[in-house]
């Protein structure tokens, strides 16, 4: 990614000769492209991008508003962001630590662009890897009144300005309110293959059931429970020979990883939106 420059995402009716005046247009402002991905839905007649440009010596802002002739023109939708940056991130945990522990080696090593304002669960477990990390920790009790441990989740988000949400094993159902608020925003990680093996103990009716593949799926979060756009999947093969804790292990690693890419991708504006589904650019 670029020390200095703009990500540019856009989306617009298909028609011949996009890729050409989009590019055009970085040219004509002298701008280098230092990447363009791009892809035409030819059922749905739509077309959707992602560039990254340097813009070294360049008017930005002049840049991004005179994109506006062209967007219109192009009955299109787009986005521009300025790099560097770091997206706000709040982590929401239950009990079990391996995707917040992912989380936090990744961002260390400097492989996500994120901040993260804190760590809030509905149970004390993961405190303790949270003040190891100087972070934040807020328990928010779900127990007595749901609903107002949700405001409270809200509040915190709020307070925080939180930019993007993360459900890394959030053992809760978020209210429809709270979904539709940070559409597009909230992440989650599924232990498998939506919607297969939903509730409690999804591991052993994986063994029961004798599967030879499981997995898990990293999703943006909408009313629906489990059913958002998907951004990332991962995949294990299951041995005969396999039980349940080697499938608990195998499904542990499928979560870390697809979780991992999905806040990459999100972070480094490679998703598009669209409808039930996520139009992703990967690295």
């Amino acid at each position: 990614m670029a020390s200095e420059g703009l990500i540019l995402k856009v989306d617009c009716p298909d028609r011949p000769g996009l890729v050409a005046k989009i590019a055009s247009y970085v040219s004509d402002h002298s701008a280098n492209l230092v990447e363009f991905n791009q892809f035409t839905d030819r059922v749905g007649e739509k077309f959707f991008a992602r560039l990254e440009i340097d813009t070294s010596g360049l008017d930005v802002e002049d840049f991004i508003s005179g994109f506006g002739s062209l967007g219109r023109s192009l009955e299109a939708r787009w986005h521009f962001r300025k790099l560097p940056y770091k997206m706000r991130t709040a982590v929401l945990v239950t009990q079990t630590d391996h995707c917040l522990r992912e989380i936090l080696w990744r961002t260390e090593l400097g492989e996500m662009p994120i901040e993260v304002t804190s760590v809030i669960g509905n149970r004390a477990d993961c405190c303790g890897i949270a003040e190891r990390s100087k972070l934040p920790y807020h328990h928010v009790e779900m127990k007595e009144d749901k609903e107002a441990g949700f405001k409270e989740i809200q509040r915190l988000l709020k307070e925080q300005d939180v930019q993007l949400v993360v459900l890394a094993r959030f053992m809760q159902v978020m209210p429809d309110w709270l979904c539709k608020e940070y559409e597009g925003r909230m992440i989650n990680i599924h232990h498998s293959f939506l919607p297969a093996f939903a509730g409690a103990n999804p591991y052993r009716q994986a063994y029961e059931r004798g599967v030879k593949l499981i997995g898990a799926t990293c999703h943006y979060v909408t009313p629906d429970l489990d059913a958002g756009p998907i951004i990332e999947q991962e995949v294990a093969r299951v041995q005969h020979y396999h039980g349940v804790k080697d499938l608990v292990r195998l499904g542990r690693d499928c979560e870390r990883s697809a979780l991992a890419k999905g806040i990459r991708y999100h972070v480094h504006d490679r998703t598009i939106l669209d409808g039930n589904r996520a139009i992703v650019f990967p690295d």
